[in-house]
């Protein structure tokens, strides 16, 4: 304040200014809105949204993740929650619902408490406890498998499966997902998910998705006259074009007589065809090559009964070198016999009107394809969706060894330990510590909702089997009563929990300790400038405001 009076303006005008309580009853309010938008597609009854964007495109799904992804979130607050969904998309893969969903109730419930004026500081430090202490039980409730127990790899792809829109026939793409990842899965365990091409094709039903045990390229022989099956294929994966070679200097070639032309020609053409000897001279059958063929060369190469496809993209070369253990040639001079891979066969053929390469009967495969078929696009693309999730978990498992019941079994017993744990600790963190134990219970209470069932009882009958020492005891919706997990094979993988726990924390946390909200205005838009620029530049100065001082 100045003698007279005067405010002191520090923003620029049309900035906003939200603080206390209001700043966090906004933003709480923000993640609660996000974490509902997805809570209903929870569990194997959950609902699917239909997302339509500016353009009119339809996205139909219950995949948490696609959800917000597709959804045009402004608020920052609500944008964090989106975030803790994609991370744990990208880490595991699937339980992107249950991390959202938790991380709004663990906001709702600190709601409660700052209303009886518990210190949000004091919350978050008892949510870092709770959220600590939950992962050692976790590591405790969990029971290790076996990467080689196929009947657990199976329960663990139908879990993550269930209630997407690929349960009609999940018994068959989940035999698919487990038969690829252990396929793929290298000597020390590792497996990258990378190395399963998904292939999605319109036409025929979901039955008719199948697996190969190689490749699938879409796209054709470049010469009709090629072979379109090709036995005991010996394979060469080409990164350089089979073309003549320009000069990499700027040069002109003065030609005075059409004598000359012709031999300038003739030259070219016998360049070619050396490349093409040398490709024939290497034992090779089949050419994929990343760049382009020439003409000339195609012709040479389909009178030698060579298979040649050109620009394929690099990540299939890596796949083909990893199915068929080629090596990948980046050189014409480097080409020789060594560098060759093999296949028991590649043919092209019609996939849905569309011609496709299927290179089959790899040796040891340790990259393989699965193409996925269906009634339309939407049936196809949410297909997809449910195999990539269900893919990643498996994968998961088969690194971690380790899984946890699913149906809300494990949060369930965190619940009723953590209030345990709490009364040990005292203070108001207990009251946080308490917070956190019940905002767990709504994943088996939404499952309960979801399926039309009473949550109440339901979350009543799950406690009382649990204080009974029945750890995996979690809710089966179909049955409408508490039953066991583990025995009854509906499993999920230790890190889906553990991900989910700590990221909804985390976010909750972070929400929490927001007390002030500074927005800087946005910048008007001079004439004629489209309209995506228009917020562009207002967050650089924060303009003044009134009252400030």
């Amino acid at each position: 304040m100045s003698g007279q009076g005067q405010p002191i303006f520090i923003l620029r005008e049309g900035t906003s200014r939200t603080r206390g309580r209001d700043a966090q009853g906004n933003n709480i309010a923000a993640a609660k809105a996000v974490a509902a938008a997805v809570r209903t597609t929870l569990g194997p009854k959950g609902m699917d949204k239909m997302l339509v964007d500016t353009i009119g495109d339809v996205v139909i799904t219950n995949d948490g993740v696609t959800i917000l992804k597709e959804m045009d979130i402004e608020h920052p607050a609500a944008k964090m929650m989106v975030e803790i969904a994609k991370t744990q998309d990208d880490e595991v893969g699937d339980g992107t619902t249950t991390a959202v969903v938790v991380g709004g109730e663990l906001l709702k419930k600190a709601e409660d408490l700052l209303e009886q004026d518990v210190h949000p500081t004091v919350i978050a430090q008892g949510y870092r406890q709770a959220a600590q202490k939950a992962q050692e039980i976790l590591r405790d409730i969990a029971f290790d498998v076996k990467p080689g127990d196929i009947d657990i790899l199976t329960r663990i792809a139908e879990t993550a499966m269930t209630g997407k829109g690929a349960e009609v026939s999940k018994e068959k793409l989940c035999d698919l997902i487990v038969k690829a990842i252990t396929m793929i899965t290298d000597e020390d365990g590792t497996v990258d998910t990378e190395n399963v091409k998904v292939e999605k094709k319109v036409g025929g039903s979901i039955e008719d998705s199948e697996i190969i045990e190689g490749m699938i390229i879409d796209k054709e022989r470049v010469h009709p006259g090629m072979p379109k099956l090709v036995k005991d294929a010996k394979i060469l994966l080409l990164n350089a074009a089979i073309e003549f070679k320009k000069t990499e200097v700027d040069a002109e070639i003065s030609i005075t007589s059409p004598d000359q032309l012709q031999m300038f020609l003739d030259e070219e053409e016998k360049m070619i065809k050396a490349i093409v000897n040398k490709v024939i001279a290497s034992g090779a059958n089949v050419v994929f090559c990343q760049k382009g063929i020439d003409d000339i060369a195609q012709h040479y190469l389909a009178k030698a009964g060579i298979f040649a496809v050109r620009r394929v993209k690099k990540s299939d070369m890596e796949k083909l070198a990893r199915a068929t253990g080629a090596a990948l040639v980046s050189s014409i001079d480097a080409i020789s016999s060594e560098e060759l891979g093999k296949a028991g066969k590649i043919e092209e053929r019609k996939v849905s009107g569309e011609e496709m390469i299927f290179v089959e009967e790899c040796l040891n495969p340790k990259a393989v394809s699965i193409i996925i078929k269906g009634g339309t696009d939407h049936v196809v693309d949410e297909l997809e969706r449910a195999i990539e999730d269900a893919l990643r978990v498996v994968a998961v498992v088969v690194e971690d060894k380790k899984v946890v019941a699913g149906g809300g079994a494990p949060e369930i017993e965190l619940s009723l330990r953590l209030r345990d744990y709490a009364s040990s600790v005292g203070g108001r963190a207990q009251l946080a510590i308490e917070a956190f134990a019940s905002a767990l219970e709504i994943i088996p209470r939404t499952l309960a909702e979801n399926a039309g069932l009473d949550p109440i009882d339901m979350l009543v009958e799950l406690r009382a089997a649990h204080e009974q020492g029945h750890k995996t005891y979690g809710l089966d919706v179909y049955q409408a009563k508490a039953t066991d997990m583990k025995a009854a094979g509906v499993v999920e993988p230790l890190r889906v929990k553990t991900q989910a726990i700590s990221s909804a924390a985390e976010v909750a946390v972070m929400i929490l300790r927001i007390d002030d909200v500074i927005a800087a205005s946005k910048m008007s838009r001079p004439e004629g400038m489209p309209d995506d620029m228009g917020g562009m530049g207002g967050m650089g100065g924060m303009g003044g405001m009134p009252g400030m001082m």
